[in-house]
């Protein structure tokens, strides 16, 4: 039987945590557990007719132990899968008609996202975490580097056991 993901709503330090969201974040990996997160923000969205934009990171900090060779080609292929998962996340919020837009970034994860928050003026992050242990780390380092520099709420869906 699966088991139902637990939520960890984890608030930054918010300006006015009472304002309603009208443009959400959605972060993405591409991978199957991050449907649960699209679920989420989908929830979120629809019940307050919130815009969304979604993201993925080519996270370029792997291209430092690589081949100067092999980095363009690398690229080419993290950005192929950036561009299909964003287009999957994408396609269920349209059939939602909600506003939905999508975007492709490069460099590091937990600065992308804090960038693409401030330049869409988003109102509320929703993105997986994969900590698991919570002995070592309550959160994944690059959701727990978002909470903890955002300044704009984050909801951390947990998705270590999908």
């Amino acid at each position: 039987m699966a088991r139902e993901p637990r939520l960890s709503y984890l608030l930054a330090d918010c300006e006015q945590p009472n304002e309603m969201y009208d443009t959400v974040l959605l972060p993405t990996d591409g991978s199957e557990s991050a449907e649960t997160v699209v679920e989420h923000a989908r929830d979120v969205a629809v019940r307050r007719g919130a815009d969304v934009h979604v993201l993925y990171v080519v996270d370029d900090r792997a291209f430092l132990t690589m081949d100067d060779d092999r980095v363009p080609e690398v690229t080419d292929q993290l950005q192929a899968e950036g561009e299909r998962a964003t287009s999957e996340v994408a396609a269920a919020f349209e059939r939602e008609d909600l506003d939905v837009t999508t975007e492709l970034r490069q460099g590091d994860p937990a600065d992308e996202i804090l960038a693409a928050a401030a330049d869409r003026d988003a109102d509320l992050v929703v993105m997986g975490s994969h900590g698991a242990d919570p002995t070592r780390n309550l959160l994944g380092s690059v959701s727990q580097e978002v909470v903890t520099r955002s300044s704009v709420p984050v909801l951390t869906v947990n998705v270590a056991d999908q």
